[in-house]
């Protein structure tokens, strides 16, 4: 008798580490979303380099590895403190009460998800409504979440405190999916750091999603910080939703990991709404960093800025793709794109490309992408003054990426940055 030999696909066999997990603790209303996101998922499949959106970055050697799932004790030492009476920590996805502190702060609230899951009853309303249903990794997020963070802002409330989200790889061959819900209620105000850290030395898959209400004339601030290790995957996806009047930023600024994805998307359903997406990417090794942005301007007179700048270093690869479209609808719109991006090796490379898709006739709309190398003239003119080489050399890339530093509004985490990029640059040849 013939034996037959059942070969998985990729797909199946990446999909096979999450059967064991138990999410019997959830709600029936979010059960039933886990539910219908796994049939979403049987009629997708992971994108190839032939996937337009995805042809820079191959995540192959992602999807291949083995994993594990589930919490793990932090076995190293690592920095958990930040100047701040509200943090939530998570260890591979999973909420670690013993490492977070909270201070109750009035209209505000800040807890794991899970636990808003069971108190919060306006979240069943909301969650999982900016998903994007055609991308297989939030539908991945959606069936498969353990935990993440949630936040509030009440109506007119001002928020004191900087809200710290810290996400931690630990344990061999980890894989999370953390889920966050941010909601900025009318006339609110916060600001938000997420972090993302390595306790493993090996590789580590983090598969995320923020979905985030931004309601009218409110005011948010979220800074993404990825500073993993050498081996760590992540793909992060940020959806956001503003009202009239609000004002949205997201800093991301990326320091880790061997292959990262950030898809930011923003739906302005509003007029007089200004967006701001900053993006600083410090490559070096092998590292593979990709940004891709959509914002949708829907509605008048909305204002949207986006500033995108990579330094990259020995063979690694820097990616960015950032769409505007502006509806028939929205006269008026103020468009500002930029990508600037420095190669200091010839093995180093980056591809731009920004898109601007236009159906109003009364717009000031702009694009531009520049990348080159070390400007030559400029350390000639720095050593003439009688600063050595390296010295010009770390003065010039500062300069590069002063703005985009002066762009985060949280001034630990400013220069907390800041110190990152004067010791990765010091020595630079």
């Amino acid at each position: 008798m013939l034996e037959a030999t059942v070969k998985m696909s990729n797909k199946e066999k990446f999909l096979s580490h999450f059967g064991m997990i138990d999410f019997s603790h959830d709600k029936e209303a979010f059960s039933a979303k886990r539910r219908a996101a796994e049939e979403k998922i049987e009629a997708l499949e992971f994108p190839t380099s032939k996937t337009e959106y995805w042809k820079y970055t191959r995540i192959n050697k992602l999807i291949r590895e083995e994993y594990q799932l589930g919490p793990k004790e932090l076995d190293s030492q690592i920095d958990l403190s930040v100047p701040s009476k509200n943090c939530l920590v998570f260890v591979n996805g999973y909420f670690i009460e013993e490492l977070s502190w909270r201070e109750a702060e009035t209209g505000i609230a800040f807890m794991p998800l899970s636990e808003a899951k069971a108190k919060e009853e306006s979240l069943q309303k909301h969650f999982d409504s900016l998903s994007k249903k055609e991308e297989i990794f939030s539908m991945i997020n959606t069936a498969f979440h353990q935990d993440g963070a949630y936040l509030k802002i009440e109506k007119g409330k001002a928020a004191t405190s900087v809200y710290y989200i810290l996400n931690i790889s630990a344990g061999e061959q980890p894989m999370s999916n953390p889920r966050n819900f941010i909601h900025a209620e009318a006339g609110s105000s916060a600001k938000v750091v997420m972090k993302h850290i390595s306790a493993n030395e090996g590789h580590s898959f983090t598969n995320q999603l923020s979905e985030i209400v931004v309601e009218k004339d409110a005011n948010l601030e979220i800074n993404k910080l990825q500073t993993e290790n050498d081996q760590a995957y992540q793909v992060s996806n940020d959806e956001v939703q503003q009202a009239a009047s609000s004002l949205f930023k997201m800093n991301t600024i990326s320091l880790g990991g061997a292959l990262v994805r950030n898809n930011l998307n923003l739906d302005l359903q509003g007029s007089h709404i200004e967006s701001w997406m900053n993006g600083l990417s410090l490559l070096d090794h092998q590292q593979h960093i990709d940004h891709h942005t959509l914002i949708h301007h829907r509605e008048p007179d909305c204002v949207s800025h986006e500033l995108y700048k990579t330094v990259a270093d020995d063979a690694s690869t820097g990616v960015f793709n950032g769409k505007v479209y502006v509806h028939p609808i929205a006269q008026k719109t103020n468009a500002y794109q930029s990508n600037a991006n420095m190669v200091l090796t010839d093995e180093a490379s980056v591809y731009s490309k920004p898109e601007l898709e236009i159906y109003a006739d009364d717009v000031k709309c702009s694009h531009g992408s520049t990348t080159g190398q070390m400007d030559e003239e400029a350390i000639f003119y720095l050593r003439s003054r009688g600063i050595g080489r390296k010295k010009a050399r770390a003065v010039l890339l500062n300069a590069f990426l002063t703005d985009l530093v002066e762009q985060i509004g949280v001034e630990h985490l400013r220069e907390e940055v800041q110190a990152i990029i004067d010791k990765k640059y010091a020595g630079v040849v």
